[in-house]
C-alpha cells in the first residue's frame, strides 16, 4: 500500500460510525471493564454480536476464562463514563470503584448505560492487532424509551 493509498484508508475507515459501550468480564474472582467502540450486532437468530479488542487487553483473557461478558451500551452523553473508563485499569484495580455497578448474568452492569447486553462466547478470531470475539445474546435489559445511543466518526480509522 502507498502512503496517498493509506491516507485514503485512513479516512475512509474514520468514516464508519461506531458507538461506545463498556463491556465488563469476570472470572476466578477478577473483573473489569473497558471502553469498547467496535461492538456489532452478527446475526438475528440466534442473536449474537461481535466484540474485538485490542490484543493485549487484560479483558480478553477474562472473557476466554469464563466464556462470557457483558455490553454496557452508553447513551448519548458518555462523558462520565469516558473518564472513568478511559484510564484504563491493571487486573488488580477494580474499574467498578465509585461507580454505581452491580453483578448481572454473563459480567457486570453499570448503571449509567441505555442497554446492556449478557453474551456467552460462542467463539473468537484473529483479526491483526486485535481479536474478534462473537457471543449470542443471552439476556438483556433495556429501558421502553428508544433511548439515542452515543456515536461517532474519527479523522483517522488506522487508529484510536
Amino acid at each position: 500500500m502507498t502512503e496517498a493509498n493509506r491516507q485514503d484508508v485512513a479516512r475512509a475507515l474514520g468514516r464508519l460510525p461506531s458507538g461506545c459501550a463498556i463491556l465488563t468480564a469476570r472470572a476466578e474472582g477478577r473483573r473489569t471493564g473497558i471502553l469498547a467502540s467496535w461492538v456489532q450486532q452478527a446475526a438475528f437468530e440466534p442473536p449474537m454480536l461481535s466484540v474485538a479488542l485490542k490484543k493485549d487487553r487484560p479483558i480478553g483473557d477474562l472473557i476466554r476464562r469464563s466464556g462470557e461478558f457483558v455490553v454496557n451500551v452508553l447513551g448519548e452523553n458518555p462523558t462520565a463514563m469516558f473518564k472513568h473508563f478511559g484510564k484504563g485499569f491493571s487486573p488488580e484495580e477494580d474499574a467498578f470503584a465509585g461507580l454505581s455497578a452491580r453483578e448481572v448474568a454473563c459480567g457486570i452492569e453499570i448503571a449509567d448505560q441505555i442497554a446492556r447486553l449478557s453474551v456467552k462466547l460462542r467463539g473468537s478470531l484473529d483479526a491483526g492487532d486485535h481479536e474478534v470475539f462473537v457471543g449470542e445474546v443471552v439476556e438483556a435489559s433495556a429501558g421502553t424509551e428508544l433511548m439515542p445511543p452515543y456515536v461517532h466518526v474519527r479523522k483517522n480509522g488506522l487508529s484510536y
